[in-house]
């Protein structure tokens, strides 16, 4: 075969090899020169004429454990967008801070800013399933301010709270999962960096919070610090500090009128959450205690301290009371005793640190209106209810029924302002939805990227009232992939909980409205797995429930049936007084409540749809 032609002629030849050069400095230059849709910081210049107006920022959370890195956020409800600030103490090549559905540092929606080694860039970014970053083709994040400050260098951007990217996250009410990670090396191409292989952390926070204004508070008001002792932090990673705190003697009854967190100065990025429980008053004497919640020698009196008076979390503001309600706190039926319980975070283990952190109550003799309550939802405490092993998504209902408010709840109803939603270790989304005649009317609370290690008292956007015959179904979703044996409801960590404390008024003696699947039915499941599976030898009745449990052998036939069970066959109500006492009527083998319309999760607008956007504002957006 012929390769070259005889008549082709040297000025040919030259012509082909230039061409050929010349494409292949264009496809260099091309793989090397600055991403097209990222911006370049240095070349963003504010105009001084009309600089950019200072922009209130209420909410802050520092992400690090040194706190060298601190988010700060407004909301526009307007416009549909956030707005964050993002200091860095120390910045070197660039930051990396992202939203992802559990924290998890693959299928991430990041912002980076990073350096190239002559120029810095800013961008909307995402990783895949390897952790592997890249630019992304549609650029929601919108660089507003790049600045250095005393205090370290500043990023201010904003974005939507939806995209309609389906590689960016939704933020939406509940639980957000903040990624974020430092880079210690210039980035010739963004798509060099891969997460896993900087250092990166997890912080969780609350990023859509109320647009009410807080309420003024009375002038006699008087605060009460409820705080540890002056405690050295364990150098561990994870400390639970529990703390007996007495009120004076003869306390009058007061309202709670607002609480804050306390927290000691240098221990910002250590104190995770704090909580502070009232001891039952029953319990006449509870002995002084100060040391770790999981001691196996703490008095055991502090197990009968269990009602939450207050719960903070890291980034969580203050919580008021509404202008004509309060807790009451002192005076008759009430306990003189009261239990904090302080989280440390500390995975630098730092040693020999001291703290002092806790709840700062606010309350006032002049009593309100309305006294405020606490009312348990969800599921009884109980092994009868039982999650698979091995599951993705497996969904446990509890119910507080149309007999149980009928019969407990004043004409006018109650008003819901607050919930603290609670699961253990397994919970992985928490809904709580108000139902009247069969028909979804509005959810109360949901937090579908809900954490165990995140849990606050939250106010709601708007209150919810609850009226006589009306029905509360508390659904919780678990993640079970990770163990081999069914996990049963009970106090354990280990075990399960699905719960959620509505903070209401006016005070009823309703404390407890929950519910657990009929124990005779849960015997007749037990018998008919094992004889499906051959076993006639069922022990049923015979051994703990929790070992009947385990005794299962475990397939998709065994998990769909549980599940059947669970919303099909009857079951057993706790419709309890303050006294722990069941309200009169027969509360066993109840129907589950039939639901026939349920309420669509409400979409928010794609960016062609939203409102038009404007400049940040100087007052409270």
């Amino acid at each position: 075969m012929r390769i070259f032609n005889r008549n082709l002629r040297l000025q040919d030849v030259t012509i082909m090899y230039f061409t050929a050069l010349a494409a292949l400095m264009v496809i260099l230059v091309a793989s090397y020169q600055a991403p097209t849709n990222a911006i370049n910081v240095s070349s963003l210049k504010s105009n001084a004429s009309s600089p950019l107006p200072p922009l209130p920022m209420p909410f802050r959370v520092p992400l690090d454990p040194r706190g060298e890195l601190q988010l700060s956020w407004n909301i526009s409800y307007t416009n549909l967008e956030i707005y964050m600030e993002l200091r860095v103490a120390k910045l070197r090549y660039g930051v990396v801070l992202g939203m992802s559905d559990r924290g998890e540092l693959t299928n991430a929606d990041l912002v980076v800013l990073w350096d190239s080694g002559t120029k810095s860039y800013f961008g909307d970014a995402w990783s895949d399933s390897e952790g592997r970053v890249s630019l992304d083709s549609q650029q929601d994040y919108e660089l507003l301010e790049a600045k250095q400050k005393p205090d370290g260098f500043h990023l201010l951007f904003k974005r939507p709270f939806s995209t309609c990217d389906p590689r960016d996250y939704l933020i939406e009410e509940g639980t957000v999962h903040i990624i974020y990670g430092l880079l210690d090396q210039p980035l010739a191409s963004l798509e060099q960096l891969n997460l896993s292989r900087i250092h990166t952390g997890v912080q969780r926070v609350l990023m859509l919070r109320p647009d009410t204004p807080s309420p003024t508070l009375p002038p006699d008001v008087q605060t009460l610090d409820v705080v540890a002792p002056n405690v050295i932090i364990p150098n561990q990673e994870t400390t639970y500090w529990c703390f007996i705190q007495k009120l004076p003697e003869n306390m009058p009854k007061n309202h709670i009128v607002m609480y804050e967190s306390v927290i000691t100065p240098g221990n910002e990025a250590i104190v995770h959450h704090i909580e502070v429980f009232e001891c039952s008053p029953d319990i006449r004497q509870v002995p002084d205690y100060s040391g770790s919640c999981d001691d196996k020698m703490k008095p055991g009196k502090l197990n009968f301290c269990r009602h939450v008076l207050a719960a903070w979390a890291m980034g969580a503001e203050a919580f008021y009371y509404p202008p004509d309600a309060g807790l009451p706190m002192g005076g008759k039926g009430s306990s003189r005793f009261l239990r904090l319980e302080v989280h440390y975070h500390n995975p630098l283990l730092i040693s020999g640190r001291q703290d002092s952190s806790g709840i700062r109550l606010h309350y006032t003799p002049s009593l309100r209106r309305y006294d405020a309550g606490i009312m348990e939802l969800g599921l009884v405490y109980t092994p009868v209810m039982a999650i698979p092993p091995k599951q993705h998504t497996f969904y446990l209902s509890g119910y507080c029924t149309s007999k149980c408010t009928q019969t407990a709840l004043p004409p006018g109803g109650i008003n819901i302002f607050a919930s603290q939603l609670h699961t253990h270790l397994a919970g992985r989304g928490v809904r709580t939805v108000l139902v009247r005649g069969r028909k979804e009317l509005e959810v109360v609370q949901e937090d579908q990227h809900f954490s165990t290690h995140y849990q606050t008292i939250r106010v709601l956007r708007k209150m919810v009232n609850v009226l006589p015959g009306d029905v509360l179904i508390t659904k919780c979703t678990y993640n079970t992939e990770d163990r081999s044996k069914p996990t049963v409801g009970g106090f354990g960590i280990m075990e399960e909980m699905c719960v959620n404390y509505i903070h209401y008024y006016p005070r009823t003696q309703l404390e407890l409205c929950k519910s657990h699947v009929d124990p005779g039915y849960l015997q007749k499941y037990f018998n008919l797995i094992n004889r499906f599976h051959g076993n006639d030898q069922c022990v049923c009745g015979e051994v703990s429930v929790t070992e009947q449990y385990s005794q299962l052998q475990w397939d998709v036939f065994t998990a769909k049936v549980l599940d059947s069970l669970y919303n099909t066959v009857p079951m057993s109500m706790h419709c309890n007084q303050s006294t722990a006492r069941l309200f009169p009527g027969v509360w066993d083998k109840q129907s589950v409540p039939v639901v026939t319309d349920i309420l669509e999760k409400p979409h928010y607008p794609c960016e062609g749809g939203a409102p038009p956007t404007s400049q940040p504002s100087t007052a409270p957006v």
